[in-house]
Order: structure tokens, then sequence, then C-alpha cells
């Protein structure tokens, strides 16, 4: 796994490089998708470094990516092993230039994530998760292991928020919570202050797509977090018809404080 993690690593910096190729430019080949949500050329070269690299590596693994061609669950439900690539996830933030836009591959096997990279290009930064735990990687320095918070005490609660999605229900289970500290930030970048313990819940009430979490999902994992559905069931992936998740919360633990007015909050006590 170590071995694969590593590939998959060499791999999401092949297209990070791609993708700042057009970053920098002053036309970025914005286009409009048939669910008017923006595509880049940044988008689709990434794709193709990452789509075309996975197969010369893993040419028995299949690969779901969101540029990829849609592929239909009768044929996909038969992937015990695949990965989940987003190759440009927070495109917004990529438009809008601020950096917090990431490549995002991971491995995923009978429905969890097992290994995954989740690389920031314009940031320098990389986080990795798999079995021997997680770690993040800034620059050229040695990589950093990270693990999620201890338990919230005398302190306020930290949530994450999306930058370009708020949500109501967020800010209720905010002020569920008492005190507490609200940050914004793009793309998975959001699951991984939770992975590196700089937050301590990323509740995530309202639309994401398999290729956004499934990365970052596994280093969450890896760094002693949970990745919950508003049922408190763990997140999966590949176990469904549509590719779309159900409504999730990152957290470091399942903690009473947030559990408890959940119900609430949703509307469903």
């Amino acid at each position: 796994m170590a071995e694969l993690l590593e590939t998959l690593d060499a791999i999401a910096h092949r297209a990070g490089e791609a993708i700042l190729e057009v970053y920098h430019r002053d036309d970025q080949g914005v286009e409009t998708k048939a669910d008017d949500s923006p595509l880049t050329e940044a988008d689709r070269a990434a794709h193709r470094v990452i789509v075309d690299a996975l197969a010369e590596a893993f040419p028995d693994i299949p690969v779901l990516s969101e540029e990829g061609a849609e592929i239909p669950y009768a044929e996909r439900s038969h992937w015990s092993r695949l990965f989940v690539v987003d190759p440009l996830d927070g495109t917004k933030e990529f438009i809008n230039r601020n950096g917090e836009f990431t490549v995002n591959i991971a491995l995923v096997e009978a429905g969890e994530p097992v290994a995954g990279v989740v690389h920031a290009p314009a940031l320098g930064r990389t986080y990795l998760g798999d079995g021997n735990g997680a770690s993040r990687r800034d620059g050229a320095r040695p990589p950093m292991a990270i693990r999620v918070a201890g338990e919230v005490a005398g302190r306020p609660w930290r949530v994450v928020g999306s930058r370009s999605h708020p949500s109501p229900e967020v800010q209720a289970l905010v002020d569920e919570l008492g005190e507490a500290e609200l940050v914004s930030m793009g793309s998975s970048l959001k699951l991984c202050l939770v992975a590196e313990g700089a937050a301590d819940l990323y509740p995530r009430l309202g639309p994401t797509s398999e290729w956004d979490t499934a990365a970052a999902h596994a280093v969450v994992r890896a760094a002693g977090g949970v990745v919950v559905d508003t049922d408190l069931q763990p997140l999966t992936y590949n176990r469904r018809e549509t590719i779309l998740n159900p409504w999730f919360i990152v957290a470091s633990r399942l903690d009473p404080a947030w559990t408890g007015p959940l119900p609430r909050v949703l509307g469903k006590a």
C-alpha cells in the first residue's frame, strides 16, 4: 500500500503541474457544463494525465473520474476495487485564483476509501492517507504525521464551512454547539483541516459527489477521524446507482455535542 500511495502522489503532482500551466494564464478556457457548474481546460488536462498514468501503473483497476465518461451502475457495481478521481476539485476557487483547489485520487475497496492523495498545487501542500496513517507535506519538506484533534474542552468548537456553498442547516448546527468558530474553506481541503486537527467538525449538509470526498475521506480515516451520513453511518462509495453522496459530517469523533442536536437541525426530531 505504501508503494501504491507513493505512485498516486507522483501522479497527483503531475496533474497539479498541468493545472498550474492553465491557472497562470489570462484565459483559463472556462466552459459551463449541463448542470451549470464550471469546467476549465485545467480540468480536462488533469483528467488526461491521471487516467493515462493510472492505466499504465494499474491496468487492472478501473477509474471513476468526474471528467470521464458516465459509467452505468450495472457495470461499475461489479468493481470491488476502483480509483475515484476528481482531477480538479474546487473549480470556482481555481477561477477565483484563491489557491483552494485540489487534485483528488482515492483507492476504494469494498466501498471503503483505503488510500488517498489530496494535492493542492497552488499551495504546495499534499495530504496522504492509508492504513499506515496520515501525513501532510509542504513543498519539498519531509512529510509530517497528522492526527485529528482531541476532546473539545475549554475552547470553542472549530467548524469548517464551504466557501462556495454555504448552508443554513450548517449555521443552525453551529448555533446548537454554543461557542464555536466557523472557518470557510474551498474544495476537499475542508476534510483535510479535520484530519490534521485544525478543525473539529465539517458538516456538509448539501450536495456533493463521490469524487469530491473519497480521497480526503481516506486521509480523515487514516488520521483517526470519521465521515458519516446524517444517520451516523459510514459514508461508502460505488454502492449506489447515484454517484451523489448523502449529506454527511466529518468529525474528529462522534460527540453528543453535535450528534444530539443533529436530528433537530435536520427536522427529523
